[in-house]
């Protein structure tokens, strides 16, 4: 099944994330991700849906979601047409003698050491989903205690409200 990424911007009023989320799960979608925040004008945010479909039933859903009264405005984008980005918090069980080698990664692969306890370093992440799961494979010789990912947020490359 291929994974779709839909961009829905609504009125930033209480319920209309779970009114959203709740369209999909009785449709039957597996949300991959799903993140939600305020946009340039705050009375509008935008949430950005992975889902797991066909291409009928992407469709079929974003005609859902154009019912809802609270939605502006809803676009199905291509990964190859978006500007995506992701953040992602990781712990990892490294002591004194593993630490130089962690530090390192930090310096090759451009993530950022946010917390260092004297067995243990938390790792700030961002960038394309990509880039997050390079950082993660990359990591896997250490032990990973805790993660936290914030899900895609996308927006289409040519915009044409700029113009």
């Amino acid at each position: 099944m291929k994974k779709n990424l839909i961009t829905i911007l609504v009125h930033n009023r209480p319920g209309v994330l779970s009114h959203i989320a709740s369209l999909v799960t009785r449709r039957g979608y597996n949300v991959e991700s799903i993140a939600a925040g305020p946009t340039e004008d705050h009375s509008v945010t935008r949430i950005t849906l992975v889902v797991t479909g066909d291409k009928a039933t992407v469709e079929q859903v974003v005609k859902q979601f154009q019912k809802l009264i609270d939605v502006i405005s809803v676009d199905i984008l291509e990964y190859e047409d978006a500007l995506t980005g992701e953040l992602a918090l990781i712990t990892l069980k490294a002591g004194a003698g593993r630490r130089a080698r962690v530090v390192s990664l930090a310096h090759l692969l451009g993530f950022r050491l946010i917390d260092i306890l004297a067995d243990q370093i938390t790792i700030q992440v961002a960038g394309s989903a990509r880039d997050v799961d390079t950082v993660v494979a990359a990591l896997a010789p250490y032990t990973i205690i805790a993660m936290a990912r914030t899900g895609l947020v996308a927006l289409p490359r040519h915009n044409d409200a700029a113009e």
